[in-house]
């Protein structure tokens, strides 16, 4: 017979687990596994007064703001509303049935106040990532390095052009991240490079349309990672273009080198890092095989001979062409030696003119010019040496390793959703670029690492 829900019937007692109530391949069982916040607690003690109104655990807002960058809860608002409603995040939080959830403004003044002011997110990450290498997930023998934009939290309209004067007013009566950006006008991440548009809202945030279709604001976020198992080593935001790019990439390795005494034998790339600058700094610097596309703009397609054409001579400081004349830097004198070397750091080779005159091989050579002009960097030894590294199996390897920050990259957007951001100013992308990224850490340890059973629930990383 059909049966009916007894209802109107209150137990006066109830016996109640959340322990029960959590799958045992939940994904928060394995990041609770993993994070221990002691050194965290710590840490912000300095920040907090000792007499006073107890403030609210700073481990309770973290281990919430980890289960939202875990699950792209983007929202805090609507992250208290999960943790008030789903048992695991309860429990993952530690929070009982009966204990109340914290407003979402606290989130904001935290972040604002002690939080930015004792690199607590830092710390937190860097406190992971040390797991993640007692765990062995830390080979440290090669890295890799991209960047992928982040739209910012700014609109279109928003902007105005750069050669507008703009009138900031009050600096004090100014938003924070106006604020910011005045204070650090001389110093923000922009490498020189003039924008078309600043974002009155976010002025720190680039104008670009570098993924194609219309402009947009936006920062980009680097990574660096270790090729075993695609643990995140560092994340550094930055202005979106390339010079900014490897600036943060040279800044995230000497960091990692500083404070974890990690130094890879190889570094992994795209063409964005394989300028002659980067390249001579990772080879002669560093002492870092380059697995990186040298950014070569030599080759002609016109037909004419191209710079591999012509054969470089170091201990005569000259090239030669296909006719065995000469190109040199030097064919006049000075009383008062110069280093030749021009704004671009190159050194320019000409031909002799009387030579080029002569030459049968004109036409496929200088057809425009009454010699022959070659640009030769002064850190082409190190781009030689780059050319000579992509030929072997190695570097094909690590071609294929490249995959795993883009992977990174591709988990993000889509799986934590953070496609846009929600932080203004260069610390607010911080804040999110680190969390973000602690949050993919920490799957990746719980996915790695944790027992699996058939109840599995464990997301993808």
């Amino acid at each position: 017979m059909m049966g009916r829900q007894a209802t109107g019937r209150e137990q006066l007692f109830y016996t109640f687990s959340m322990e029960d109530h959590v799958p045992e391949g939940h994904l928060l069982r394995g990041i609770h596994h993993f994070l221990d916040l002691i050194s965290f607690r710590q840490h912000l003690e300095p920040f907090y007064s000792p007499v006073g109104r107890p403030s609210i655990d700073p481990e309770l807002m973290i281990r919430m703001l980890i289960v939202g960058y875990c699950f792209g809860i983007r929202s805090e608002r609507r992250l208290c509303e999960e943790v008030h409603l789903n048992l695991a995040y309860r429990w993952f939080c530690r929070l009982g049935l009966e204990d109340s959830v914290p407003n979402h403004s606290t989130f904001s003044k935290n972040r604002h106040g002690r939080f930015r002011d004792s690199q607590a997110f830092r710390h937190l990450f860097e406190g992971v990532l040390q797991r993640c290498m007692a765990e062995g997930l830390v080979r440290g023998e090669g890295f890799a390095t991209d960047a992928s934009i982040v739209k910012a939290d700014a609109q279109r309209q928003s902007g105005v052009p750069r050669d507008q004067p703009i009138d900031w007013g009050n600096s004090e009566e100014a938003t924070r991240p106006v604020r910011e950006y005045l204070a650090a006008l001389d110093e923000t991440n922009d490498s020189g490079t003039p924008r078309k548009s600043i974002s009155l809202t976010d002025p720190a945030a680039s104008w670009t349309a570098a993924p194609g279709g219309p402009a947009f604001f936006a920062y980009s976020t680097n990574y660096l990672i270790d090729l075993k198992a695609g643990i995140i080593l560092d994340v550094e935001p930055s202005a979106v273009n390339k010079a900014a790019e490897v600036e943060a990439t040279q800044t995230m390795m000497e960091r990692v080198e500083n404070k974890f005494d990690l130094k890879p034998e190889r570094l992994v790339g795209d063409t964005n890092y394989g300028s002659a600058a980067m390249l001579a700094w990772l080879v002669d610097e560093k002492q870092i095989e380059p697995h990186v596309p040298v950014c070569d703009k030599t080759e002609r397609q016109d037909g004419t001979f191209s710079r591999s054409d012509f054969e470089w001579n170091a201990q005569a400081n000259e090239y030669r062409c296909p006719e065995g004349k000469a190109l040199r830097c030097d064919w006049r004198p000075f009383k008062n030696p110069r280093t030749r070397i021009t704004k671009a750091d190159t050194i320019i080779y000409r031909s002799s003119a009387h030579d080029c005159q002569r030459c049968s091989m004109k036409d496929r050579c200088s057809p425009n010019m009454p010699f022959r002009k070659i640009t030769r960097s002064i850190h082409e030894d190190a781009r030689d040496k780059v050319r000579r590294l992509a030929t072997t199996d190695a570097y094909l390897q690590s071609r294929k390793d490249r995959k795993k920050v883009e992977m990174l990259f591709a988990h993000l957007k889509p799986i934590l959703k953070l496609d846009k951001l929600r932080l203004r100013g260069f610390s607010g992308a911080q804040d999110e670029f680190l969390l973000a990224a602690t949050a993919q850490n920490l799957r990746r340890m719980a996915q790695w690492l944790m027992p699996r059973t058939p109840e599995a629930n464990l997301t993808p990383a």
